[in-house]
């Protein structure tokens, strides 16, 4: 992407992107068989990034970084800069796939409990007649690198080549796993995508539209899992707003 298109909070760098050049950028990818990250930033990327030097330097030299959150979108018009659109995973996913089916491109599912890869598989199947999904993989394997399980879910991956991985194991571990094995995956584009299989298959319910609509979808996932949440977004969105007043004020460096 244009760096110059871009916006800078807290020394990430978020790429000025539509829906539809997004897809483009994917399509055309796929098509000239070249390879790219395409990685989504929230509030807690960006509070993330404060803390660990690998998971900053990972999203910035991704290719395509993407504005996931209303907090993110207010964010970058508090400094300045306008984000056309918030882009999360669940809202366009559906179009990609329409995609897919009409490209023949293919599809792998990496992450989530076991089964739920699978079941998210046979629900696209279903809906998309024709769609090309050619393996998957639940989450819970050892990532640790050389070990004999993350090597066959490479193995795994290199035997199919898909065009497409989708990589649902969290942040920041779905960032961590593509940053330790970007040079061995045989894919053209690697999508993290949180909890999309999980929202997608039916295992979590995600917040009903008007929340997610209006910037209180953390609300919702709060009230859902609080005792995991509580500390992501109670703390975590307070740090952000305080964070990027500071830089407003010059007082930290934007990139």
């Amino acid at each position: 992407m244009d760096s110059n298109k871009a916006a800078y909070l807290l020394g990430l760098r978020i790429d000025i992107v539509s829906l539809n050049s997004l897809l483009t950028y994917i399509s055309k990818t796929i098509q000239e068989e070249e390879k790219a990250r395409l990685v989504y930033v929230n509030i807690h990327a960006i509070n993330l990034a404060q803390d660990l030097v690998w998971f900053r330097d990972f999203i910035n030299a991704s290719e395509i970084v993407y504005c996931d959150g209303f907090g993110v979108k207010w964010g970058a018009r508090f400094l300045g800069t306008h984000l056309p659109e918030r882009l999360s995973p669940p809202d366009w996913i559906s179009l990609l796939v329409k995609e897919c089916v009409r490209q023949s491109f293919s599809i792998y599912l990496i992450g989530a409990d076991p089964g739920v890869a699978d079941k998210f598989a046979d629900i696209l199947r279903q809906q998309f007649n024709g769609l090309r999904i050619v393996g998957t993989q639940h989450g819970y394997f050892d990532k640790s690198p050389g070990c004999a399980e993350n090597e066959a879910v490479l193995q795994a991956i290199q035997a199919v080549k898909p065009d497409i991985l989708m990589v649902g194991l969290g942040m920041p571990r779905q960032e961590r796993w593509l940053m330790e094995n970007w040079d061995r995956l045989y894919v053209k584009i690697a999508l993290p995508v949180g909890a999309l299989f999980d929202y997608m298959a039916g295992e979590l319910p995600r917040s009903p539209r008007w929340m997610t609509d209006h910037g209180l979808e953390w609300l919702g996932r709060l009230i859902k899992e609080p005792r995991r949440l509580w500390r992501r977004y109670l703390l975590g969105i307070p740090r952000f707003w305080w964070l990027l007043l500071e830089q407003r004020l010059g007082l930290i460096k934007a990139g």
